[in-house]
């Protein structure tokens, strides 16, 4: 039998700290699927204000409130341009059970329209979590391009002004925005995959933007770009097939996941160690879970030692990370 809004209202106060709590663990593990295949993204998540439910609910009359607003989490996963959308898409529905995707981009018939290219999915939260009628708790997802985040953003505090509807010259100007978006976003796309092609830059480039990602697995800690371009620039020598070399780091990355983890506790960037010593710098940087893939294996160990004897880098740097990974140069 469906709630009234009054009900509706009550449930939704008394649950919204477990529909919180099962969004945040829902935002980890997007962060941590993406993060193993690659895909750079941001990921947050929120569950609905408790004032901004119940505004929705008496706006839109629904006749089951409960079962009807399908937002009651929401998470957004912003990727940096529209080559990325259907690989974080796939990702989303391999690691989520999925009830329907919302996809606008590309609709027939509507070519000669500037709108906005909706990316939503509905899928179920991870945590088991259920409502008091047994219903696992739902999740709204936007996949968006940074571009069409902030237009989104923008435009919404100007055009949903309750009560106010906004003159049609404005609205029009808002939407004509959305032509520049698909060019921002096309230019975007079209720079990566020059630089990806990029001879000089390609190896290195690769190699750091899948440290990165797996690293982000671990924490969300800023680092020092330039030193690891400097760092990538000696491992880059080390390594022969970048493609392949992904799937071995994630690989390592998971068969180590718990030491690895230890290992940035004690020495990462929110360690003691590191905050008051100000030792073991690499292993606050991305580049760590390559120097420490390579430290595992002899023959990558006497690769790497050489090519970073032939480095300007300092030879405490990678003598540090040995001992932290427990072996000898």
């Amino acid at each position: 039998m469906p709630l009234s809004a009054d009900e509706a209202f009550q449930r939704y106060q008394a649950e919204r700290p477990r529909i919180e709590e099962a969004a945040e663990a829902t935002k980890a593990h997007l962060e941590h699927h993406t993060a193993l295949h690659g895909i750079p993204c941001e990921v947050t998540a929120r569950a609905k204000e408790i004032s901004s439910f119940n505004t929705k609910m008496h706006r839109k009359g629904y006749a089951d409130p409960w079962k009807e607003i399908t937002d009651k989490a929401g998470l957004r996963v912003i990727v940096p341009h529209r080559g990325l959308l259907d690989p974080a898409l796939n990702i989303i529905k391999k690691c989520l059970d999925v009830r329907w995707v919302e996809d606008d981009r590309d609709t027939r018939g509507d070519e000669d329209r500037l709108r906005y290219p909706r990316l939503h999915i509905q899928a179920i939260m991870i945590g088991g979590e259920e409502d008091p009628d047994g219903n696992p708790y739902d999740c709204e997802i936007q996949l968006r391009t940074e571009a069409v985040d902030l237009w989104s953003r923008m435009s919404h505090k100007l055009l949903y002004k309750p009560g106010v509807s906004p003159p049609p010259d404005v609205r029009r100007s808002l939407y004509r925005l959305i032509a520049l978006v698909e060019l921002f976003d096309l230019e975007v796309e079209r720079g990566v995959e020059a630089m990806a092609q990029h001879p000089d830059l390609a190896h290195s480039n690769h190699l750091l933007t899948t440290a990165e990602q797996i690293y982000r697995t671990f924490t969300d800690h800023p680092y020092s770009t330039d030193l690891s371009h400097d760092v990538i620039a000696v491992l880059a020598q080390t390594i022969d097939d970048t493609a392949a070399y992904s799937q071995q780091l994630t690989q390592f990355t998971e068969r180590f996941r718990e030491r690895l983890e230890r290992n940035y506790t004690q020495y990462g960037p929110t360690s003691r160690l590191f905050l008051e010593r100000g030792r073991y710098l690499l292993a606050s940087q991305p580049e760590s879970l390559i120097i420490f893939e390579r430290l595992s294996n002899v023959r990558s160990r006497f690769d790497l030692h050489i090519a970073w004897k032939h480095s300007e880098l300092p030879d405490s740097m990678l003598t540090d990370m040995a001992q932290i990974w427990g072996v000898s140069l």
